[in-house]
């Protein structure tokens, strides 16, 4: 069931429960949206510049992943993570040719295990850590609080295009 409130979680301190709060609903949301897919509807593209259902889904998981290491372990992705990640972190050519033939249950799978691993670091947290404040390369500060903001927005965001990948499939079969 989809929770339409923010709520403090149990196991969390009060504002890292309202974030997980906040990442349940929209997780919820986007598999509400994709639960009924096929394989050949998470593969369809749109045009040879689009990226399919099944891309987006994993690049949310890796969108996840990266900012994970970042928040919790201040780092970038290591060349054997990226080699991992890559193409859903970049989607594109190499995604349009590497992610496909996947049935939802991999995706899902896939978001599943790493939303597990973000539950876990979380609950280790505490609401000052949300503040911390890092630096891109360019000097530009950002805190933790937007990291995962950012998580959110990009999971939104993507869900839209999947709607309208799924109004094309339906006019176009």
């Amino acid at each position: 069931m989809i929770e339409y409130r923010v709520l403090k979680k149990e196991g969390f301190t009060e504002k890292v429960g309202e974030l997980v709060s906040m990442l349940d609903h929209a997780r919820a949301v986007t598999l509400e949206e994709v639960e009924a897919l096929s394989q050949e509807e998470l593969d369809y593209l749109p045009d040879d510049r689009s990226n399919s259902i099944g891309a987006l889904l994993l690049h949310i998981a890796a969108i996840e992943y990266v900012h994970q290491v970042i928040s919790f372990e201040n780092r970038d992705l290591t060349e054997e993570e990226f080699g991992e990640w890559g193409p859903a972190l970049e989607l594109g050519d190499r995604a349009r040719k590497t992610v496909r033939n996947q049935p939802i249950s991999y995706y899902v799978n896939a978001l599943a295990k790493v939303r597990e691993r973000t539950y876990a670091l979380l609950k280790e947290k505490h609401d000052e850590w949300l503040y911390e404040e890092n630096k891109w390369p360019n000097d530009v500060a950002y805190n933790n609080y937007y990291l995962w903001f950012h998580v959110l927005e990009d999971e939104i965001s993507h869900r839209g295009q999947m709607r309208i990948i799924k109004r094309n499939i339906r006019s176009f079969h």
